[in-house]
């Protein structure tokens, strides 16, 4: 699922970016703001529902704690009210949905650009190699990886994948060919061959594991040579992996510090990430009371998620997606935090903000009527 919506979704939409303005960094730019429109409704579900969860929650877990104390002895009963609290304030659950409707397509984008043109582009291979005398007990099963798509020009591309009919398990003194194909079966170098600047996305191969187990050749012919367990890898140059953008030097790069030195605009992406996720973090809190409970996860949340991914290998062109999309999310934030509440709620929140914060949760049990609720007929 997460190939199709990239190849025919993700690749598409950037491609017309591309023709209209030829820098693949304002395609990346174009690409997450059609994106991120696309999904406003559902992270507008999400924002709203934490928004007014933050606001009922103490309130919830009062009456929560009230019903199951009424109601001890009828679970029945304590079902039915807790079904009338969830109908008067949403379910804390009600934001999870749009989350998880929107993140096939994010995972996509995710993994289009970690992939060609911005990245180059690696298979992996783990070969199973085997005595020479247990091999003729194993049933062939063929394998082949993830497809990725692989730009030739900047305007063909093709998905491309690794196989091997015989599969992962081989004798040793036996030799394999990986095969890099198209979908239909198109030898990948065959279509190298179409193109006049085709030998430059030629892969390169080494093993990565087993280095002593077995050998592999310029073509991706795997010789074994010993049983154990070894890994291949084809890598497939990405068309603008060293294209700038800005104060980026190559979309591509990876890593916040190689081989000694420090990649500065990876410093300046990662900290730039780390300042929008602080700033969407404030405007969510924008005409709330001030929470005890969660000050401290707040200060820490943004300095371990930025601190991990000064080390976390993401190509700059992924970092320069996130940097814009929680743009994108702070602006969105901004925008529904400034949405009316329903009455029940923006009464809660007026008596939050006399007492300045919100109510500690371990405060559950109060029998005073709640102003909303209706009166007893007792």
């Amino acid at each position: 699922m997460i190939g199709y919506i990239s190849d025919n979704l993700l690749i598409p939409i950037l491609d017309f970016f591309y023709r209209l303005v030829p820098s693949y960094g304002l395609a990346i730019v174009a690409l997450t703001i059609v994106i991120r429109l696309a999904l406003f409704p559902l992270s507008a579900g999400s924002i709203r529902s934490a928004r007014r969860m933050r606001i009922a929650q103490p309130v919830m877990q009062k009456r929560q704690a009230e019903i199951k104390s009424r109601y001890a002895n009828n679970p029945q009963k304590q079902q039915e009210e807790l079904g009338k609290l969830m109908g008067e304030f949403g379910s804390p659950l009600a934001g999870c949905l749009p989350l998880l409707v929107q993140m096939p397509i994010l995972f996509a984008l995710f993994a289009t650009l970690r992939g060609s043109p911005f990245a180059d582009v690696p298979y992996l291979v783990n070969l199973k190699i085997l005595p020479p005398e247990q091999i003729a007990t194993v049933e062939p099963k063929p394998f082949t990886s993830p497809r990725h798509s692989i730009f030739i020009s900047e305007k063909d591309h093709f998905p491309v994948v690794a196989s091997l009919p015989g599969g992962t398990k081989i004798a040793a003194g036996d030799s394999v060919n990986i095969n890099l194909e198209t979908l239909s079966g198109e030898k990948y170098n065959n279509l190298l061959d179409k193109y006049e600047n085709g030998k430059k996305f030629t892969p390169t191969w080494k093993l990565t594991k087993g280095s002593d187990l077995a050998s592999v050749s310029s073509d991706g012919t795997v010789t074994a040579k010993y049983p154990g367990d070894a890994t291949v890898e084809g890598r497939i140059p990405g068309l603008a992996a060293k294209s700038g953008f800005l104060f980026i030097k190559a979309l591509g790069q990876v890593g916040f510090y190689v081989d000694g030195s420090i990649n500065w605009d990876i410093a300046i992406l990662v900290g730039g990430f780390g300042l929008t996720l602080v700033i969407s973090q404030v405007l969510s809190g924008q005409g709330m009371p001030p929470n005890p409970q969660q000050a401290t996860a707040q200060k820490v949340t943004p300095i371990m998620i930025t601190g991990m991914f000064l080390f976390f290998p993401l190509p700059a062109g992924v970092l320069l997606y996130m940097v814009i999309a929680n743009i994108f999310q702070a602006f969105q934030t901004f925008l529904l935090s400034k949405e009316e509440l329903p009455e029940n709620l923006q009464k809660i929140l007026n008596d939050q903000l006399k007492n300045k914060e919100i109510p500690a949760s371990s405060a559950i049990i109060d029998s005073e009527r709640l102003p909303f609720e209706p009166k007893s007929n007792k």
